[in-house]
């Protein structure tokens, strides 16, 4: 109740108010280097913000000309050329490194990633593909279930499963989720998780009945019941 009629007072009385100011304008002459840091440091944090963009988007521009013989070097399956460059123009890796903090350099990424695992290095291609991120609806599904695919050439079928359910759940839709869920029935059929594969199949059976995989899907699950 007190702090309510001393702001009242302060509102209200111009002789408070007066005072009140007065005591601030007397503690800013007190203390000028105080206000010269805070406004510093404002200065900096603003400025910071702004030159951190406009060279985020000047190295953008950069590294989208740089990727143009590289993207045509991985439409021509000429992966290594892609990876590396030519001698003359960046490969994806290059421009990873030049320019990592570019959206171009982020999709040189899954381009990177992709290319390793067709070469069949797929440590490599996991690290590229993991660096990757979008909000995209095809591609980011696509990358993890790629993440997916190289776990499964490595064995490392639960991680797989993991990966594909991931590419399943991130923005479900009939056309690309259930040829996720798929592949991760698949992965737990490898594991011997046979319940975790049916809930799976079960899942395209209840959500993606009108998909191309829902037919397919009941007759596997109908596999595995048969045979437990």
């Amino acid at each position: 109740m007190a702090k309510k009629e001393e702001k009242k007072d302060i509102l209200e009385n111009p002789e408070v108010l007066q005072d009140t100011l007065m005591g601030a304008e007397n503690w800013v002459e007190k203390n000028p280097k105080t206000i010269i840091g805070i406004a510093g440091v404002l200065l900096l944090i603003v400025g910071g913000y702004f030159g951190f963009n406009y060279y985020k988007q000047s190295q953008n521009a950069e590294a989208q000309k740089q990727m143009y013989q590289a993207i045509y070097y991985f439409e021509a399956d000429s992966l290594s050329l892609a990876l590396n460059g030519d001698g003359n123009n960046l490969g994806f890796i290059d421009i990873i490194e030049e320019f990592g903090v570019s959206d171009a350099a982020n999709l040189a990424n899954y381009y990177a990633g992709v290319c390793f695992l067709k070469q069949s290095k797929f440590d490599a291609a996991i690290l590229y593909l993991s660096d990757f991120s979008s909000n995209d609806l095809l591609v980011q599904a696509r990358a993890y279930s790629l993440i997916g695919d190289a776990n499964m050439e490595l064995a490392k079928y639960d991680e797989a499963a993991t990966y594909y359910n991931k590419a399943a759940n991130y923005k479900p839709n009939k056309y690309f989720s259930p040829s996720y869920l798929m592949k991760a029935a698949l992965a737990y059929e490898k594991l011997n998780d046979n319940e975790r594969a049916k809930e799976a199949y079960q899942k395209i059976i209840d959500e993606y009945f009108d998909s191309s995989e829902y037919q397919n899907a009941r007759k596997l699950k109908a596999r595995l019941e048969s045979n437990s």
